[in-house]
């Protein structure tokens, strides 16, 4: 590990969750890619963005369906389409309708269904960094500074890691496993479809409910993979719809963790009945 990419890491432990706008790194020459290249090793994540998109045989097969038998809705079949006309890969901001974050949702799924292959890239705008499990782990147990290399890192950085190592050494009281509960609580999905409306008139969220407030209602007693394949059924169900965000900023981290974590694109953060 280079000196760049050591002072890039503990730079970040100085932040809330291990986790950053990339912004904070400016005084770094070469961020995004010091961002890259710790992030091909796993140890630190960060936000991306589709770059290109390219459409698929599986793809092909489905414009070639009748009207009746297509998967897709409306405005994901015009997206694919679009995709189709382009000789190879195709930007997004070439897709001008429908607008960008709704678009972007849109690639998201058909990349899902396997009918476009996706080119990611990390986020231009607005890009967050933050330290993975393996990144904790390398620096609390693994990192050793090469003999005669002087990094010369400032007292903040040194510090910054003294408060990590000091947190993650701290010795956990191990406590007796919790007894199985008898009690199993059944939720249904529709159930769960009341209390999305419930919530929503009462936080007055203008059918735009914020995920963290249906885990806060519904962790425990349903765990958080429970949760999310209800919300999955309903949306099969054509009964919600998901949408990422777009401004975190007026978020905390533990809320915006609360979203459904997708492989490429943002979150899933906002749930709309239909």
């Amino acid at each position: 590990m280079d000196t760049n990419e050591l002072k890039f890491l503990l730079k970040l432990l100085g932040f809330a969750n291990y986790r950053a706008g990339l912004t904070a790194f400016n005084s770094f020459k070469g961020k995004d890619k010091i961002c890259r290249e710790l992030g091909d090793r796993e140890l630190v994540d960060y936000t991306r963005e589709i770059a290109k998109v390219k459409i698929i045989p599986a793809g092909q097969t489905v414009l070639k369906l009748e009207a009746g038998e297509l998967p897709i809705t409306d405005k994901e079949l015009k997206v694919l389409e679009k995709i189709s006309k382009a000789s190879g890969k195709i930007a997004p901001s070439k897709i001008t309708a429908p607008k960008a974050a709704e678009r972007d949702a849109i690639l998201t799924t058909l990349s899902d269904r396997g009918l476009i292959e996706v080119e990611l890239q990390l986020k231009k705008a607005k890009a967050e960094v933050w330290l993975t499990e393996r990144g904790i782990d390398y620096l609390r147990d693994d990192y050793n500074p090469n003999k005669g290399v002087q990094p010369a890192i400032s007292l903040e950085l040194l510090g910054n890691y003294l408060r990590f190592l000091r947190k993650t050494l701290r010795v956990k009281p191990i406590l007796p496993p919790e007894p199985p509960s008898d009690n199993s609580i059944n939720i249904s999905d529709e159930e769960i479809l009341q209390i999305i409306e419930k919530l929503d008139k009462e936080l007055g969220t203008e059918n735009y409910l914020p995920i963290f407030h249906l885990r806060q209602e519904l962790q425990p007693p349903l765990s958080r993979d429970e949760l999310d394949q209800a919300l999955y059924r309903l949306q099969a169900q054509d009964q919600i719809d998901f949408s990422t965000l777009q401004e975190a900023s007026i978020y905390t981290a533990e809320q915006l963790d609360a979203g459904i974590h997708q492989n490429i694109g943002g979150s899933l953060f906002f749930i709309t009945v239909n």
